[in-house]
């Protein structure tokens, strides 16, 4: 579909700025829709960017306008990360008469660009859109998994979509397309043992902060095995990121968000990243702006670096290991990658359909030390984890 008419163009003074004469930018390189230029063609791009200026279901955090071309500004000035990125900025989505009229559009615009095997970077607007990229997903048959960045878990009830809520209304969709939900980085005391428990009886994969902090590397297969990356910036200690009416003076660092943003963008499997909840009138000399802005630049740093690593895909660059779990009468099947040294388990499903169904999900990023622990005759949690979500 053709989708030039959902766009305004962006600020003109944000990306047309005087460039830097000793080094090539990202703002001498980004086809940007402008009122001079006009609407770009996505023909042979790689990544799409665009803004979604909506803030009307950010609960709390509802007056956070014109965050897409505030990030655009400090995004535009970074020095591009390689010569052979072809990117294009649509521009901002026109709001709709109503949140649902926003969405509805999203959905669209997000279909139509993934159908195409473009990467998607959505600068927002609120948590909710995450449900919008979803539907996106949904329209064009592919099962997700979603990976959110984020200090709760957005569970709250409530009949209308909110930024609280998404999820909850995620999951209520029939037919369902999520096969899982990662929480990357949630805080305990901002989401209550009860809800963590529902998590585990959804069989839903939350990781806590402080676990993560003190070994970041271990945030790298969770999102590589994302096919969605929603980042809600209260996951960002306030010192950070002030830019926020929901803040925590804990989480993650400012460097952290941008070591994650690599990892993701390392992922062949993530086609949307999505930066969301950024409130500009709460920042603080655009010191957040300028951190969502290289979180952005380490993404496509990453997206740049990808090896095409999918065992499936080219088995001939895989070393296989079948471990013999001796003490439980079952062997683990793992792969290790000879371009990257990144490794996968094989999680077997007993049902043909299934099996078919989830076959992008069958194969499970790990680290070694999974593969390690199977040698020491235990079955690694995470196999036995997506074990039961594929057989479930």
């Amino acid at each position: 579909m053709d989708i030039n008419g959902f766009f305004e163009p962006s600020n003109e003074a944000v990306v047309n700025y005087q460039s830097n004469p000793f080094r090539q930018t990202l703002g001498d390189t980004i086809a940007a829709h402008t009122e001079e230029k006009g609407m770009p063609s996505i023909e042979g791009a790689r990544v799409v960017l665009i803004g979604v200026d909506e803030c009307r279901g950010s609960v709390d955090n509802g007056m956070a306008r014109q965050a897409p071309d505030h990030i655009r500004h400090y995004l535009y000035r970074l020095a591009i990360p390689d010569n052979d990125l072809r990117m294009v900025d649509l521009g901002n989505l026109v709001p709709g008469a109503t949140t649902a009229d926003t969405y509805a559009a999203l959905t669209e615009v997000a279909a139509t660009l993934l159908a195409n095997h473009m990467t998607l970077v959505v600068l927002g607007g609120g948590d909710d859109l995450t449900f919008s990229l979803y539907k996106a997903y949904e329209q064009i048959g592919r099962i997700i998994n979603i990976g959110s960045i984020d200090s709760t878990f957005n569970l709250e009830g409530g009949e209308a979509i909110n930024s609280r809520n998404y999820l909850q209304h995620i999951i209520l969709q029939q037919p369902n397309f999520l096969f899982d939900y990662i929480n990357i980085g949630y805080q305990t005391y901002l989401v209550g043992h009860d809800m963590t428990r529902l998590m585990d009886e959804l069989k839903f994969s939350p990781h806590r902060v402080g676990e993560l902090q003190a070994d970041i590397e271990r945030t790298e297969p969770l999102v590589r095995y994302c096919d969605l990356v929603s980042v809600d910036i209260s996951a960002v200690r306030q010192s950070d990121a002030p830019a926020n009416a929901n803040p925590s003076p804990h989480g993650f660092y400012g460097e952290q968000l941008c070591q994650i943003m690599r990892y993701a963008g390392m992922s062949d499997k993530t086609s949307c990243m999505a930066i969301l909840e950024h409130h500009p009138t709460l920042d603080r000399d655009g010191q957040t702006a300028n951190m969502l802005a290289q979180a952005v630049w380490f993404f496509l740093e990453g997206l740049c670096h990808r090896q095409n690593d999918f065992p499936y895909d080219a088995p001939q660059h895989y070393k296989r290991f079948i471990v013999e779990l001796s003490d439980h009468g079952m062997e683990v099947v793992f792969y290790k990658s000879m371009k990257t040294d990144r490794w996968w388990m094989e999680v077997p499903c007993d049902d043909a359909d299934r099996q078919q169904r989830y076959r992008r999900h069958a194969l499970v990023p790990c680290n070694y030390s999974d593969y390690t622990r199977a040698m020491e005759n235990e079955i690694p949690d995470l196999w036995w984890h997506y074990y039961n979500r594929i057989n479930g």
